[in-house]
């Protein structure tokens, strides 16, 4: 009889429990990992109630995870039993121009390669497989269950500071929206990166105080007020980068309305929010940028970020039995820092 295994199933439309399913075995030039961590994302709650499902049935959801490579599949090599390792997600062919940089991020025939937890099975179980040992990027010394969230939240925010390096000069104002699991990270990554004023912007104060305590210079509570304290704050100008990492209606007019000239905006929450685009509503010359994820040299840097003691993430160590209730607390804005799925916990 084959070795079971816990996993975090999707099995319809609104449909995801755990489950115990075979141990997978790894095949020719593939890793199979013993999970450490895999991180909760807000845009899991998208796959688990997308009607039709955006993968297919049952899947195994998850793509911010770390692990322990476990098994090696014929012909792998460069890997290290034992070894803990990060697990790139947004998988590309490997072969077009910006995968051969690294960026599979922007794959030239995705969506349709199925990346890890994006429609290949993801990390939310207790063994997971990688297709390919380009996809790991070693973590050293680090504790891999403090890492798992670099693998997404990490390098979403990275590559989204680092696109925008250029504009954060010295007296620059950069703004970010939501400090969750996105944000906390963003805000260490842009003292880390760049000598711009950070203004981080939140509904909820706790998570103004947890911001400055990482490094923000200004807090401020969402709603009526703001935009013009941001005003005030960058002496009228506006700022070079705001971030929206909640991504409704409310944030991204309030985004639009505190964007600086020359300036960018950029969204990465999939709030569901809708930014009308009139050629006088818009500061002159400023530019709206949807990011996704990074490239492995993004992830890498981060890692790097990391290990130099520059960036933590906050986590929240949850079990297998806690995953439900963790996506509604996220769904709610309660959550602070990344909840991370760790199977030692029961």
């Amino acid at each position: 009889m084959a070795d079971m295994m816990r996993a975090y199933q999707l099995l319809g439309a609104g449909k995801a429990e755990v489950v115990e399913i075979p141990v997978p075995e790894p095949g020719p030039g593939q890793v199979r990992l013993k999970m450490a961590a895999a991180g909760l994302c807000h845009s899991d709650l998208l796959v688990i109630h997308a009607d039709p499902p955006f993968f297919p049935i049952p899947s195994i959801i998850g793509h911010e995870t770390t692990g322990w490579a476990d098994k090696l599949g014929e012909g792998v090599t460069g890997i290290e039993i034992g070894a803990a390792y990060g697990i790139y997600f947004p998988w590309g062919c490997g072969h077009c121009a910006p995968c051969a940089k690294g960026a599979e991020n922007v794959c030239e025939k995705a969506p349709m390669v199925p990346g890890f937890g994006c429609g290949v099975d993801g990390g939310m179980a207790e063994y997971v497989i990688v297709s390919d040992p380009r996809h790991l990027i070693p973590l050293g010394k680090l504790d891999p269950v403090a890492a798992a969230p670099l693998m997404c939240a990490g390098i979403t925010t990275y590559h989204a500071v680092d696109k925008a390096k250029a504009l954060l000069g010295a007296g620059s104002s950069a703004v970010i929206i939501g400090v969750g699991g996105l944000g906390h990270l963003a805000i260490q990554i842009l003292k880390a990166l760049t000598p711009a004023r950070i203004i981080a912007v939140d509904r909820h104060q706790e998570k103004l105080d947890h911001a400055k305590a990482l490094g923000a210079d200004e807090g401020l509570i969402a709603g009526e007020g703001a935009t013009a304290a941001i005003r005030e704050m960058t002496g009228g100008l506006g700022a070079a980068l705001v971030i929206d990492l909640v991504g409704n209606d409310a944030t991204l007019g309030f985004a639009q309305s505190v964007l600086a000239m020359g300036g960018q905006l950029q969204v990465v929450g999939v709030g569901g929010g809708t930014l009308p685009l009139r050629f006088h509503e818009m500061p002159r010359d400023a530019s709206v940028s949807v990011p996704y994820a990074g490239s492995t040299p993004d992830l890498r840097d981060v890692v790097r970020l990391a290990q130099d003691g520059h960036v933590h993430a906050d986590v929240v160590r949850i079990g297998f039995a806690d995953i439900a209730a963790t996506y509604r607390e996220m769904d709610e804005g309660r959550l602070q820092g990344r909840a991370v799925l760790v199977p030692t916990i029961s």
